[in-house]
């Protein structure tokens, strides 16, 4: 096989039965598949939903409260480790569990940890089997859903295939044909989520295809297909059965500027003008207060950023300044940024070492 790291994420769909209990038979199916990955020296990370489903089928609780969810997602968390461990056990491997919320993205130091645990733990053969910290998580720290986690994971872990396992075999066309191959994902494709809906996920198709959508553009090919197939994965990586393909597209941009355009959560806006526009986009410069018409939000240096004009967003970057800082220093020449703070730590506001252009692409 073309591929030394993978990760594989598996939906709630995938793992629960009809009375939403987690299906032991289809966890020993899938460590089976990837044990026999791990044989061949290919290494995996496992992006496992279903807590919630499992501790809602050991409580017996049919209640959606944000507090009974999070009991939930605790008791089930930890049965469902003990059954991928157990699954894994027959093939003597060992997995570890990894618990992230939007957070542990936002922070760059917190980002790079996540990157170091995972290779240590693929260094000594165990599979991280990795999930949103559904137990302490709000809307605030969410990071959305676990497709979206499993992009993000993706990429940090420098992965070269993504398979996003579903209750659907791939995504489907107008005629309700599986598309074998997106070369590119167009507004005609995007048009396409709303077909063959799924039935226990939080999000659909949709944050598939936006998963998918970041995935390839950090040179990452990636696969949606239906989990509850035997032995999907092993076929799926053999080119065989039904599936759809995202290709992947050469990688544009380094590891940090793919961190602050993708995984981290966006604080605030500063609103720039023309002249700050062309020189960011036509002359690759950086973002200097004198561009700087408004600002939103309440954000502090170091933050991530986004930057727009009068049509919308068209970049993101790192702040050097908060936006109290940019309130007051907004429209003035570097020069004048001392007598407006009394201090000046940078000339600039975003460094174009810390700045993405987006080129209108949605995010």
């Amino acid at each position: 096989m073309k591929y030394k790291k993978i990760v594989i994420k598996i939906g709630t769909s995938v793992l629960a039965k009809k009375d939403r209990r987690i299906d032991k038979d289809i966890i020993e199916n899938i460590a089976s598949q990837v044990s026999d990955l791990l044989d061949k020296g290919i290494k995996v990370i496992l992006v496992s939903s279903g807590a919630i489903s499992a501790g809602r089928g050991i409580l017996n609780m049919t209640s959606s409260s944000l507090s009974d969810l999070q009991a939930m997602a605790s008791v089930g968390q930890s049965e469902l480790m003990r059954l991928y461990s157990e699954a894994f056990k027959k093939r003597n491997y060992l997995v570890g569990q990894i618990l992230l919320t939007q957070e542990d993205f936002n922070d760059r130091q917190r980002y790079l940890n996540i990157k170091y645990t995972i290779n240590a733990l693929l260094s000594e053969k165990i599979t991280p089997i990795v999930n949103e910290n559904d137990s302490v998580s709000t809307e605030e720290i969410k990071c959305g859903d676990n497709d979206r986690l499993s992009g993000l994971v993706a990429d940090l872990s420098d992965a070269d295939c993504l398979i996003m396992l579903t209750d659907v075999k791939g995504l489907y066309d107008k005629n309700d044909r599986v598309v074998p191959l997106v070369e590119d994902i167009t507004e005609d494709i995007e048009k396409l989520v709303g077909r063959k809906w799924l039935v226990f996920t939080k999000g659909g198709m949709a944050t598939k295809i936006e998963a998918a959508k970041r995935a390839i553009h950090s040179g990452i090919g990636c696969f949606i297909a239906q989990g509850t197939k035997p032995n999907i994965i092993l076929d799926v990586l053999n080119s065989k059965g039904t599936y759809t393909y995202f290709k992947a597209k050469p990688i544009k941009e380094k590891a940090k500027k793919r961190w602050i355009a993708y995984s981290s959560k966006v604080k605030g806006k500063i609103i720039v003008d023309a002249g700050a526009k062309n020189a960011l986009i036509g002359k690759h410069k950086s973002l200097l207060a004198s561009g700087i018409v408004a600002k939103e939000g309440n954000f502090k240096a170091g933050d991530v950023i986004a930057i727009s004009d009068a049509k919308g967003e068209f970049a993101r970057g790192l702040t050097n300044y908060s936006s109290k800082e940019i309130e007051r220093i907004k429209g003035l020449k570097t020069n004048e940024i001392e007598s407006a703070l009394g201090y000046k730590d940078h000339d600039e506001v975003v460094h174009r070492d810390n700045l993405v252009i987006l080129y209108g692409e949605k995010l």
